[in-house]
C-alpha cells in the first residue's frame, strides 16, 4: 500500500498530465492547421496531360448523382471517366446512364464485371475496371466524393514530377440531415483532418486516402498493379506505402475534396467508425495506442476530477478554446457555415471516439460492403 500522501500527489500528478497531454495536443494541431504548406504544386503545362479518373460504386450511396456529376464538369481540357460496378442489376447504373445522357461529350465507361479475385472487393473492381483507361494519368477517388471544377487540373499538378509517385486529398465532411450523421461529420472534421495535417506538418507523408489517389501508369506497374492489393484492407494507404518504398514522393495535395456522410442511426456510425479505427491500428499500430491524448474533452474532464485547482482549470480552459477553433477552421476550409450549437457537440464527440478507441483495441474484426474481415496487423484481410 501507497502511503496517503504519495497517492495523493501521484493522482494529482496523473491528472494533470492528462490535462497537459490534452491540451498540448489540441493546441499544436491547432498550430498545424495555421501552418502554410512548404510546397505549392502548380502545372506550367499549358496543356495539363490527358487523365482517367477510376470511380468504383456499389449501390444507390446518398447524393450518388449530384457527387458524380461533380467530376463531369471538370475544368481539365482532357479526361475520361470510367465507372464500375460488380453487380449487373446494381442502381448505380443508372446514375451513370443518367450521366452519359447528360454529357455527351464527356468520355464516360462503364465497366459491369463481376470477377473477384481477392478478400477487397473495391480492389477486384478496379482491377476490372483498368483495361478501360485510355490514359497514363489515373485518378482515384470513391464514389461518395464531391470536388469542385478545378479539382482534376490541380491534383493531377504534382505529376509532371517524375519523383512523386502518388498524389493525395484531405476531405471533409458533408452531413445528411441525421443528428449522427452531423457527429460523423466532427469524426473527419475535427479528429482525422488535424490529426493528418499534424503529423505533415513534421514531415511525414505515411498517408494515401480514398477520397483521392493520382498516378501516373508506370508508378503503378512499378509496384506490381492493383493485383498486389486484392487482400489489404486499407488499399488506399497501401497504394501509398508501396509508392514510397519504390522510392516515391507521397504529396499532400492543397485541394480539400467534400465526403458524404450518411449515417442515420448510432449502429451505422459506429459499425463506420469502428472500421476506420480498426483500419488505422492495423496500419499504426503504436501511433493507435497513443491516440488517447487526442480526445480532449474527457482527458480534461478526467483531469480535473484527478487534480481540481487552478492549474488544471488553466489548462482545460486552453484546450478547450483551441478545441473550438480547429472546429472553427475546418468550418471554414469546407465553406460550411459555423453553428455555434455544434460546439456542444465536442464533449459528445469526444467521448464517442474514446470508447470506440477502446473498443477497437480489443479485436480486429470490421464489417465492409456486406463482408466480414479481419484488419490483420500485417494489412491483410482475409474473409471470415
Amino acid at each position: 500500500m501507497f502511503p496517503s500522501w504519495l497517492s495523493t500527489h501521484l493522482t494529482r500528478g496523473l491528472g494533470i498530465a492528462f490535462a497537459f497531454a490534452a491540451t498540448g495536443y489540441a493546441c499544436v494541431a491547432l498550430w498545424a492547421m495555421l501552418k502554410r504548406p512548404r510546397r505549392t504544386w502548380a502545372s506550367n503545362d499549358t496543356q495539363p496531360r490527358p487523365a482517367t479518373v477510376l470511380k468504383p460504386l456499389h449501390g444507390a450511396e446518398p447524393k450518388l448523382y449530384e457527387n458524380l456529376r461533380s467530376f463531369c464538369v471538370q475544368t481539365h481540357p482532357n479526361y475520361q471517366i470510367v465507372f464500375g460496378v460488380r453487380d449487373p442489376d446494381d442502381p448505380a447504373i443508372a446514375v451513370v446512364e443518367r450521366l452519359r445522357h447528360e454529357f455527351p461529350q464527356q468520355s464516360i465507361a462503364l465497366a459491369i464485371d463481376s470477377r473477384v479475385y481477392g478478400a477487397n472487393f473495391k480492389v477486384s473492381n478496379l482491377m476490372n475496371m483498368l483495361p478501360h483507361a485510355q490514359h497514363d494519368v489515373l485518378v482515384l477517388a470513391d464514389a461518395d466524393i464531391y470536388v469542385k471544377p478545378d479539382y482534376l487540373a490541380r491534383v493531377v499538378a504534382p505529376l509532371a514530377d517524375p519523383s512523386v509517385g502518388i498524389v493525395t486529398c484531405l476531405y471533409y465532411g458533408i452531413p445528411g440531415p441525421s443528428f449522427w450523421s452531423r457527429l460523423g461529420r466532427l469524426f473527419i472534421d475535427d479528429w482525422f483532418a488535424p490529426s493528418v495535417k499534424l503529423s505533415n506538418a513534421f514531415g511525414s507523408t505515411q498517408f494515401a486516402f480514398g477520397s483521392t489517389i493520382a498516378l501516373r501508369r508506370d508508378a503503378l506497374a512499378t509496384i506490381g498493379g492493383f493485383d498486389v492489393l486484392r487482400d489489404l484492407l486499407a488499399d488506399d494507404f497501401w497504394l501509398g506505402e508501396l509508392t514510397r518504398r519504390a522510392g516515391l514522393q507521397t504529396v499532400l495535395s492543397d485541394v480539400v475534396v467534400g465526403t458524404e456522410v450518411g449515417e442515420s442511426t448510432l449502429k451505422d456510425l459506429w459499425t463506420h467508425e469502428l472500421r476506420w479505427l480498426r483500419t488505422i491500428r492495423a496500419i499504426a499500430p503504436a501511433g493507435f495506442a497513443l491516440t488517447f491524448v487526442c480526445f480532449t474533452a474527457p482527458l480534461l474532464l478526467l483531469g480535473l476530477c484527478l487534480a481540481p485547482g487552478p492549474v488544471t482549470a488553466g489548462l482545460a480552459l486552453l484546450g478547450g478554446a483551441a478545441r473550438v477553433l480547429i472546429h472553427f477552421l475546418q468550418r471554414r476550409i469546407s465553406d460550411q457555415a459555423f453553428a455555434w450549437h455544434e460546439v456542444l457537440l465536442i464533449p459528445l464527440r469526444d467521448a464517442l471516439l474514446l470508447m470506440e478507441w477502446a473498443v477497437a483495441l480489443a479485436g480486429w474484426q470490421v464489417k465492409w460492403r456486406g463482408q466480414v474481415l479481419h484488419a490483420r496487423g500485417d494489412g491483410s484481410a482475409p474473409r471470415t
